[in-house]
């Protein structure tokens, strides 16, 4: 039975809440049987979850709730463009190696002691995850983590080893002018097992190294993520859902604005999670965590393992330099399209009078560049190198090919993104949302920051158990309704626990980076919620004080917007 469970769910599942649209006949109903179901589906992942989100198409239309034509157009919107974008902006980083460029430099300049290699590592990742994919970098910079780690190991190992030879000689010495001391074989026995005991101190030392070192870029990662728009899908689902609950936010949820408040929350989860990681596995000597200007030959070999790995990489190619151009250039765009304080360059040329050029239209147009600058510089007569068989010359690739998109793109991400936003007009359009909404309006009696508290601990719990995708595309729509309920700003609820969803540092199958880090086998389950648990509250606390300092001043979060009227119209 275990075996088929995925089958008894999938099959078991709509009978056993059929009842709520066959007794209660209403479309309020009909569209909670939909929710209901994928939200069962999305937890269990007895189906994949993009096939999981195209179920809104079927049972909409069959239901009443939405024409197919309008259910199917949820699935193409803005914020899948600009999704779309910004991963093939991260793939051309990937294919030419850029991404371990700037790493192997990051690392070179903070050093191999163990707290400044930790601190390394993390804003190394949660740089590289503003702008990649978590799993990318997890994957990308855990190898050159554990090597180092195994460099700084064996050198001490092979240290402690001359050592010991060097002491038994001495040894063997000393023992033909003394005659009154113990046995030559029992002061051996002594050496020998002081040096076992100092190589199991080794060890042991190493080994809660490697653990804190692996949590601390799979965590990294995921903290990284929540800097940047793109960094992450909730983020995209937030702006998505933000379009589709309330058309007239727009501008509200830019790439400026989301950047403006979640960086310096990154920044503060990244610094404490560091300290919380530095405590646990390396203690409280900082003395002998940060080296205080000593040096090792042990700390020079760990050095000189990256900068081979970064000597491998050569000299920076024609290419890197393009990509790394077209990158700047696209985060400058980004932030001078409506940075919100001056009008924007789209302000001034396109968008005078409704919002034409968003931030999607930067990343495709960004990313098209891709396709159309070449790899190489273009060579004539005796410099060309791009030959083919037989000898004729031919024009080198571009920086893109549909090939490397093709293999590399998360394509049940969109579906994904789009699923969320067809549950959401499915919602609005059934009554369901206004249904929720009043149902909710006791809430109005306690304090907003209690309710943004206890909603971003509720959100971080259930994506452990859930991925932060659906986490996130199932809570927002609910909290939408709550706030227009009670007169909250909805911002205030649905931006900390967007945030929130990526905090899964719990379990090894909360995301991907932390089952990378897990499949390294030194870590146990226990390591990781011991350090987990006390980083989702740490990642909680500090989302809340954001929201209630600086995230107020940004969004207005104090007054109920003309924006959010809409919904209740509707």
């Amino acid at each position: 039975m275990w075996t088929y469970r995925n089958y008894l769910i999938i099959y078991l599942t709509p009978l056993l809440i059929l009842a709520l649209p066959l007794v209660i006949n209403t479309s309020e109903a009909k569209c909670g049987f939909v929710i209901i179901l994928m939200a069962l589906y999305w937890c269990t992942e007895c189906l994949p979850l993009a096939i999981t989100a195209l179920l809104p198409i079927i049972l909409f239309p069959m239901m009443g709730i939405l024409e197919a034509s309008e259910v199917s157009i949820q699935y193409l919107k803005d914020s899948n463009m600009l999704f779309m974008g910004g991963l093939l902006v991260a793939i051309a980083i990937e294919h030419w190696n850029l991404h371990k460029r700037i790493a192997l430099r990051v690392l070179l300049l903070v050093g191999v002691r163990p707290a400044l290699l930790m601190i390394g590592f993390m804003s190394t990742t949660a740089f590289l995850s503003m702008w990649i994919s978590n799993t990318a970098s997890t994957a990308m910079m855990l190898p050159i983590a554990h090597a180092v780690l195994n460099q700084l190991s064996a050198t001490e190992a092979e240290a402690d080893d001359k050592e010991l030879h060097g002491g038994l000689d001495n040894l063997a010495f000393e023992m033909n002018d003394l005659q009154d001391t113990k046995p030559q074989k029992e002061i051996t026995e002594d050496v020998t097992s002081a040096f076992e005991q100092r190589r199991q101190k080794r060890e042991q030392k190493y080994l809660k190294l490697s653990k804190g070192m692996s949590l601390s870029v799979c965590y990294a990662a995921s903290i990284g993520g929540t800097a940047t728009l793109t960094g992450t899908t909730p983020n995209l689902i937030l702006k998505g859902q933000m379009d589709q609950l309330f058309p007239n936010s727009s501008g509200v949820i830019t790439f400026a604005s989301w950047f403006g408040f979640s960086f310096p929350n990154m920044l503060l989860m990244l610094i404490l999670s560091w300290f919380w990681l530095q405590f646990m596995y390396m203690g409280l000597n900082m003395k002998k965590s940060f080296g205080c200007g000593s040096s090792n030959e042990g700390d020079k070999e760990a050095y000189q393992v990256m900068k081979n790995e970064y000597k491998k990489l050569g000299d920076i190619s024609f290419a890197e330099g393009t990509v790394l151009g077209i990158f700047i250039l696209l985060v400058v765009l980004w932030f001078t399209r409506d940075p919100g304080f001056i009008p924007g360059w789209a302000t001034v040329l396109f968008n005078k009078e409704k919002e034409f050029v968003t931030d999607g239209t930067v990343a495709i147009f960004i990313s098209m560049l891709f396709f159309i600058v070449p790899s190489q510089l273009p060579r004539f007569g005796c410099c060309r190198r791009n030959t083919d068989i037989s000898g004729n010359h031919k024009a080198p690739p571009a920086l893109l090919t549909w090939k490397v998109v093709h293999e590399k793109m998360p394509w049940n991400i969109l579906l994904l993104l789009g699923g969320g936003y067809a549950l959401a007009k499915g919602s609005e359009a059934s009554g369901l949302s206004m249904w929720l909404g009043e149902s909710l309006t006791p809430l109005q009696k306690i304090p907003p920051f209690a309710i943004s508290f206890l909603l971003c601990l509720l959100v971080s719990t259930f994506t452990e158990c859930s991925s932060n995708t659906a986490t996130t595309t199932l809570f927002l729509p609910i909290l939408a309704s709550m706030a227009i309920a009670i007169k909250l700003n909805p911002l205030y609820v649905m931006l900390p626990c967007t945030v929130c969803a990526s905090l899964a540092f719990m379990l090894p199958v909360a995301t991907p980076p932390n089952a990378i880090a897990f499949s390294y086998g030194q870590l146990k389950v226990l390591d990781m919620a011991k350090a987990g648990v006390i980083l989702n509250l740490i990642g909680v606390l500090t989302i809340n004080l954001a929201l209630n300092t600086w995230g107020t001043a940004m969004f207005d979060l104090n007054t109920f917007p003309s924006w959010a009227n809409v919904t209740r119209a509707a």
